[in-house]
């Protein structure tokens, strides 16, 4: 069991601030971060909570789990290990303009066609 929860469903209003208070009263917290979109700075909706110890930890996920927090119901599980993500389009597609048989001639090929 690792010290680090996955926390789910929660209130897109809520404050780093307010996990903070809520996990506090199962035992000390180490660190709250809440998961926001980069180009918004919206809450996603989700995060993780860091726990000074595993039996701390456990404690959460067991008095907290399916709980209400701001009328919403809140997930709280141990957190996996992040895995690596995949490259958008995969690796070795190449860039823009493949068209038929591969070679350039769309969008970004960097061809001219002529202009009547």
């Amino acid at each position: 069991m690792g010290k680090k929860l996955f926390v789910g469903s929660i209130p897109y209003n809520a404050t780093e601030d307010d996990l903070t208070r809520l996990f506090s009263t199962i035992g000390e917290v180490e660190s709250v971060k809440i998961i926001t979109d980069a180009a918004t700075g919206q809450s996603k909706g989700f995060g993780f909570i860091e726990m000074s110890s595993e039996e701390d930890a456990q404690k959460a996920i067991n008095d907290l789990n399916g709980t209400s927090f701001m009328e919403r119901t809140i997930v709280v599980n141990e957190a996996r290990p992040q895995q690596p993500r995949e490259r958008r389009g995969g690796e070795g597609r190449g860039g823009y303009g493949k068209g038929r048989g591969g070679f350039g001639g769309g969008r970004g090929s960097g061809q001219r066609r002529d202009r009547r």
